[in-house]
Order: structure tokens, then sequence, then C-alpha cells
């Protein structure tokens, strides 16, 4: 994933919940559609084949998606302006799906409204969203957010624009056990935008 990111992590994913998280992106002006061909593609993640894209129907990527075959899926989403960005859907730890944004490669204001709309749909999804993290810059790219987010143990070297995990999380982590956080059912806010006082992510 390029410099700028926004991370979240899910239980129990299913293709539903893939159907549903495309259906609200869509929604949301981020369509895996492109604009022009009208095609919907695959981007391969594998190191032989980084990069390399394959066409799909909607329904095709919405059941890859859903990771009832693969460990991992990566297409790209388009705006309306036809500016592209990487999405990756992984299996993480214990359980956990990681949908992964590369926010970093759109200009600023489409990529502020991508960072909106993605947040707006996570939060829909909040009962069973354990934590996001969000870093336009990248600058925390190389921190294990796997151990952050679902562990509660990873250490941080840095901090990103913002970084939301369950309570009992925060709690077990060394660095934001002791931070003060802003809360936002089901949960703790941390990171640079909260603690310089700019609200929202």
């Amino acid at each position: 994933m390029g410099a700028g990111f926004f991370y979240s992590y899910h239980l129990g994913w299913t293709r539903l919940d893939a159907r549903t998280l495309l259906g609200d992106l869509e929604a949301e002006g981020l369509r895996p559609v492109h604009p022009a061909s009208g095609r919907t593609v695959l981007v391969s993640l594998d190191s032989a084949s980084l990069g390399a894209r394959s066409p799909v129907t909607r329904e095709q990527l919405l059941s890859l998606a859903g990771l009832q075959r693969l460990h991992e899926v990566g297409f790209r989403l388009w705006t309306d302006g036809g500016d592209d960005l990487l999405v990756r859907i992984r299996r993480a730890r214990a359980g956990v799906v990681a949908v992964e944004f590369s926010v970093g490669e759109l200009p600023e204001p489409e990529r502020e409204h991508a960072v909106g709309a993605i947040r707006r749909t996570v939060g829909r999804a909040s009962v069973l969203c354990i934590g996001f993290v969000v870093d336009r810059a990248g600058a925390t790219a190389a921190t294990d957010w796997d151990g952050v987010v679902i562990e509660g143990a990873a250490h941080l070297e840095a901090w990103p624009d913002t970084v939301a995990v369950r309570d009992e999380t925060a709690a077990r982590h060394p660095q934001l056990a002791v931070m003060e956080a802003v809360e936002m059912s089901p949960w703790k806010v941390f990171g640079n935008e909260v603690l310089g006082g700019v609200g929202g992510v």
C-alpha cells in the first residue's frame, strides 16, 4: 500500500458485510466500476504478479471480497472525478478482517472526500468494527497496526491522524492506556487530530 491510508478492522466478516460495505461506499461516490470503461477489476497483490488486473463482474467481486475462498483480495475504487484508490481486504489475526484503503494516491480534495466517506461507512458498521486508523501522510505505515488495534500490544513510534480502538483494547495498550481519548462509542479515539483538538477524522 502507498503512503496515506485508512485501515479498518472487522469481526465476523462475510460476503454480506462485503456487499454492505461496497454498497455504502458506492452511495458515497466511491465505486468499483471504472467511470469510462464500466469495468471492475481485481488487482493482484501477490509479489510475483503485483499490480496485474483481472476483469470481474460486480457479483464476482462481492463474492471474492467476502474472503470465503481467498486470504486477501485487491481492487480499485473510482471517484466521480475519475481518480482511483487501491483497496485490500485481508484476513488479519484472531479472526479479524482488515480493510485497507490507500487514500494517499488521491489529490487532496478527493482524499478528504474519501476519508470522510470511509469514516461514515465504518461508522455504520460500528458494531462489528473493532477499530480504525487514519494516516493521510502514511508516516506510521511501518507500525504494526494489527498489533495495536487487534491485540492492544504493538508499540507506537509516531502518531497517525486518528486511531480508534475498543475500550478493552485501549486499556491493554501500554501507551493508549495512559493517554487522553475522545469517547466515540464503541471506540476510544486517539491521535494527532484528537491531541491537537481537531474534531472528526
